[in-house]
């Protein structure tokens, strides 16, 4: 064990020395002087509840605007599952792909707790770790419980998460509640099991191995049966579903109500990766992920009142660093006797600056507008960042856009596409700008820190104009504003 963790652990069975005194407020079900709140992942404090937004302001996967200035971790110490999905592929020693079910070493509690602590000294920004695998980490509770008693007595603030199937549910609610556990995610992916028959071939389910119908009813029963209990308790629950065209595109529909009904806190509606490189049945067999506009319209087909998560990344089961990056190399087990001890001192300096960058990011958003009485078209804008909510990358680096819909009543984050660098050791790269143009398609502009001439020009011929004007400046404002220019000045095209 490491020398920087506590050695008076204190066992599994006393896990009732966690606070659990205080009532517990379910997400989507709470209320705010007397109102239903909102609470998305773009919601922010005047949005929420104070209890709520307490768990959710820094939290990169449950706040939109969390995931700008915060980190999470994910310890590989959960390899078994219970379940097959034809989607999923685990891979060990697997370093070249950015998938969940993917990992490059497999931990035990011990060296989960040690590499923690080495991140946590490393990455300020760090406020959430969380087991989703490579397994599932229910199938592999006692690790997965032991893992989280050694973090929090080693760093007490770290958030704890956790990811499941949700067919081993119902047996460690109490559990995960009396541990302080605020957030779960469920990835729930029909609500009927003829359609959960094409997505699961089968389970393992009281020391037996169910198929078809039977295993899909099970997994559907044990599902709501976890939901409507961690919610009851007052757990921030997020659904994951995986958006699998022509089996359950349609269906999503039917979900979002069923777990909405249920207090679910956050629906996070992914695409399937389907890469036959990655060995999963319906890679093999041909079955495609949705496109972007697919994606988009499952999306906004749940209703406007729908609570979604649009900034996911899927991330493998060991990633570390900001969503949309990976710095799991960096912290390899042989790597961790060269970690440097934890001083909280480095963690409140940063906290300090994220609070003044939140409150002038704000104020920067309020003061931008645009001007009225202009054609109300709402545009799609890419944005290059590093994080920060800052326009921060050069085109050339950058491997995501994400993506804001503009019009004169603000700038909306709304997704995230991936690509290829453009720029790769110093030349530009023609096949990557291609899969850039794919990326971009209906996007009317690109805002990054810096681009050169020759990528400006090809995106030009695409139709898409290309801006480095805002360079370092906050996002949603400069949208706003590079909205408002190129309104204003085709409104006074068409009156010349």
């Amino acid at each position: 064990m490491s020398e920087h963790l506590p050695t008076n652990i204190v066992p599994l069975s006393s896990i009732t020395r966690f606070d659990v005194s205080k009532p517990r407020v379910s997400g989507c079900s709470a209320k705010s002087n007397g109102k239903a709140t909102s609470c998305g992942s773009s919601a922010g404090p005047e949005d929420l509840p104070e209890e709520i937004w307490a768990k959710v302001q820094d939290h990169p996967c449950y706040s939109e605007d969390a995931h700008h200035y915060f980190a999470r971790m994910h310890v590989a110490v959960a390899p078994a599952c219970n379940i097959q999905c034809h989607y999923c592929n685990r891979k060990y020693d697997c370093s070249n792909e950015s998938r969940p079910g993917v990992v490059s070493e497999k931990l035990s509690a011990e060296e989960a707790a040690r590499k923690v602590m080495a991140v946590a000294a490393e990455v300020p920004q760090l406020s959430v770790v969380g087991v989703a695998g490579p397994g599932d980490a229910l199938a592999n509770a006692p690790k997965t419980f032991r893992t989280f008693e050694l973090i929090h007595e080693a760093l007490p603030h770290i958030k704890l998460c956790l990811s499941t199937n949700g067919l081993a549910l119902p047996d460690h609610v109490e559990t995960i509640a009396a541990m302080g556990i605020d957030h779960v995610t469920i990835t729930i992916n029909m609500v009927d099991p003829e359609i959960g028959a094409e997505i699961y071939p089968w389970i393992f389910f009281r020391h037996k191995r169910w198929e078809g119908l039977d295993a899909a009813r099970i997994l559907h029963e044990r599902q709501m049966e976890g939901l409507e209990a961690l919610t009851a308790k007052g757990i921030l629950v997020k659904v994951n579903s995986v958006l699998i065209p022509g089996i359950n595109d349609e269906h999503l529909i039917e979900v979002n109500k069923a777990v909405r009904a249920r207090g679910a806190f956050l629906h996070n509606v992914m695409p399937l990766i389907s890469d036959p490189a990655f060995g999963t049945h319906f890679g093999l067999t041909g079955q495609r992920g949705p496109t972007p506009a697919e994606l988009r319209k499952v999306q906004d087909s749940l209703g406007g009142d729908a609570k979604l998560m649009r900034h996911c990344r899927q991330c493998r089961a060991d990633a570390v660093g900001m969503l949309g990056e990976d710095r799991g190399a960096e912290f390899t087990l042989e790597k961790l006797t060269e970690a440097k001890p934890y001083d909280p001192k480095k963690r409140e300096m940063y906290l300090s600056v994220v609070e003044r960058e939140r409150a002038d990011r704000q104020k920067a958003k309020e003061m931008a507008s645009a001007p009225e009485k202009i054609a109300e078209t709402p545009l799609l804008v890419a944005i290059a960042t590093k994080g920060g909510g800052r326009i921060n990358q050069h085109f050339g680096h950058a491997t995501e856009f994400q993506i804001f819909e503009v019009t004169s009543a603000g700038a909306k984050f709304i997704s995230h596409r991936r690509t290829d660098k453009y720029c790769v050791g110093g030349t530009d790269d023609g096949d990557a700008m291609t899969t850039t143009l794919a990326a971009l398609e209906g996007v009317a502009a690109v805002l990054c820190a810096k681009i050169g001439d020759k990528p400006k020009q090809r995106l030009a011929e695409a139709g898409i104009i290309a801006s480095d004007d805002y360079a370092f400046d906050y996002i949603e404002a400069s949208a706003i504003t590079w909205y408002a220019g190129h309104k204003g000045a085709a409104a006074a095209s068409a009156s010349a």
